[in-house]
């Protein structure tokens, strides 16, 4: 009997489509670890106006994320565009809403990893992928970055972090992602889901 896969939860909020395309290459290297299953999902957007509602289902791109998608996971990989040196809104918001996880441990030990993209090469990478992390530790979770083992972190001009995959996408999200940065982010998926199973055996 085959033994069921260890599903790696990849949850990201995007807005021009540069942080879902890394979300895709984190999924890519998440599946290219045996075992190990990609589970991409994403958040609605909020409006400051009360009344305005997002369909049950999105148009495109990921299903909306789920409780039970949090609770099943092996691992979890975090992904937002930069707000002012802060993951966006939506995302916030969706983690602010995870108190009964919280209580009930469902993250706790798990491995996460974050990733993120910019409008701009100095639009808060870091510090985006920083905050990120505070809400994942609080949850318990095991971060997870990049080590200097991957030369692609001393020769890229585009993004890329110890703290997780960033790109910088541009305004609008028009610039494509440098062979550094799919790299790195390929390789952010492939030690999550590494790091799950090995948590898995113990």
């Amino acid at each position: 009997m085959k033994q069921a896969e260890l599903p790696i939860l990849i949850l990201y909020y995007s807005r021009h489509g540069a942080t879902r395309k890394m979300a895709e290459l984190i999924a890519q290297g998440v599946e290219s670890v045996p075992g190990c299953e990609a589970r991409l999902r994403t958040v609605p957007p909020v409006s400051t106006v009360a009344e305005a509602t997002a369909p049950p289902i999105p148009n495109e791109g990921a299903p909306y994320v789920e409780p039970s998608d949090l609770e099943q996971c092996g691992g979890l990989a975090l992904g937002s565009p930069t707000r002012f040196g802060n993951m966006a809104a939506p995302l916030k918001y969706f983690l602010d809403g995870t108190s009964a996880e919280w209580l009930s441990g469902a993250l706790a030990d798990k491995p996460a990893c974050v990733f993120t993209s910019t409008g701009s090469l100095h639009g808060g990478q870091e510090a985006t992928l920083l905050s990120m992390m505070l809400p994942l530790m609080h949850h318990g979770m095991l971060m997870l970055g990049l080590p200097y083992t991957h030369p692609a972190l001393m020769t890229t001009a585009s993004g890329g972090t110890p703290y997780g995959a960033s790109h910088w996408a541009g305004a609008n999200g028009e610039r494509p992602l440098s062979e550094e940065t799919r790299a790195l982010t390929i390789a952010l998926g492939k030690r999550l889901a590494g790091a799950a199973l090995k948590l898995k055996e113990r």
